[in-house]
């Protein structure tokens, strides 16, 4: 992490910073893994632990303050550092890309809307490896219609050969599949009503024509049960269609997920287009899209509390946020049975524990 940190250029004028700028960041890291949510809070931690971080960091004036933590935040050049996270993290994993299903989904950040200045709240687009259970890497956006060019931008900085991009319905865009497929990848693209035309073709195919595949999961707990019948169906019969257009389209999927809870039922019926054959784990790929909101969205939100922080620097909400995915990457490498709330909690209690999720 020190290699990564080092090659983040210092936005600060040489030879008036009293801090190093790796410093600032890792004592950051170890903060946020340990809990801590704001600036005032970084510099708590490090006034704490100040024995410990000296053997480790070079500190020559002692710990930085938070006006100085916030200042570094709001100066750091953002996409620099969104390339470095998405390279660090490249680093950690432990699965092969073949077949890995990477989820690719945006979060808003409200806690970042300025409504003084007339500031929107920060959209993040975030991409999320199934196999390895961790984030690969972010691109900010002004506000969710941009996911459109956002999700160009942060395929360009991934490295996703061999490996099975889902993206819902936002994302269904020609030139997006083009850049999957050109990365090497295989594509399952959710088709809905903002493309009004091409889900128009697609129910009437699934209507009238004979499935060239089906499968039929079954998911039961808590009282539900929850049945996904998944049909794909081969391009070439959609009646009005001009599939051509879409790159090495192979497929058309339609899943019907049908959910009982106590007496009642519900029926929900969604389509995808994709790269891959007939013959896929469809019914997989599918629900393992849904891990970038439930193991990445929602830890962000009730774990690390990303909707409550108030930072207001739009370029400090972006940083820290890149921040944030590291400690949570760290965190969730270690493979021990704790949830990431206690991991969090024995990190700050114990820094044996600590130095062992930084792999020191």
């Amino acid at each position: 992490m020190y290699e990564t940190f080092s090659k983040l250029g210092d936005p600060r004028v040489v030879g008036r910073s009293s801090h190093l700028l790796t410093d600032i960041l890792i004592l950051s890291v170890l903060a946020v893994i340990c809990g801590a949510d704001s600036y005032d809070a970084i510099e708590l931690f490090g006034k704490a632990h100040y024995d410990e971080l000296k053997k480790m960091l070079r500190l020559p004036h002692g710990i930085p303050s938070h006006d100085t933590i916030n200042r570094v935040f709001q100066s750091i050049n953002a996409r620099h550092f969104e390339q470095l996270f998405v390279d660090w993290a490249s680093g950690l994993k432990c699965c092969d890309a073949e077949a890995d299903v990477i989820a690719i989904d945006g979060k808003t950040m409200r806690g970042s809307k300025d409504t003084f200045h007339g500031n929107s709240p920060l959209h993040i687009v975030h991409a999320w490896s199934v196999k390895n259970a961790m984030c690969l890497g972010q691109y900010k956006t002004d506000d969710k219609s941009n996911e459109i060019t956002a999700i160009p931008q942060l395929l360009e900085m991934l490295d996703v050969a061999g490996s099975v991009v889902t993206i819902d319905a936002m994302g269904t865009q020609k030139d997006i599949a083009e850049k999957i497929v050109e990365a090497g990848a295989d594509y399952i693209l959710a088709v809905k009503g903002n493309q009004e035309t091409l889900l128009e073709d697609v129910e009437v195919m699934c209507d009238y024509e004979r499935p060239a595949a089906e499968a039929t999961d079954v998911d039961k707990g808590h009282g539900r049960i929850e049945v996904r019948q998944c049909q794909a169906f081969e391009p070439d019969a959609i009646i009005r269609m001009d599939h051509k257009g879409w790159p090495e389209l192979k497929s058309v999927v339609r899943v019907k997920a049908t959910r009982r809870i106590g007496g009642k039922e519900s029926t929900e019926v969604r389509h995808y287009i994709s790269s891959l054959p007939t013959n896929s784990p469809f019914n997989t790929y599918i629900r393992s899209h849904w891990e970038v909101e439930n193991k990445l969205h929602w830890t962000l939100d009730m774990t690390f509390r990303e909707d409550r922080q108030r930072k207001r620097s739009r370029m400090a909400a972006q940083n820290f946020s890149i921040l944030t995915k590291f400690a949570f990457n760290l965190l969730k490498r270690d493979k021990s049975k704790l949830s990431l709330v206690n991991k969090r909690l024995k990190a700050a209690w114990d820094w044996q524990f600590l130095m062992q999720l930084l792999q020191i």
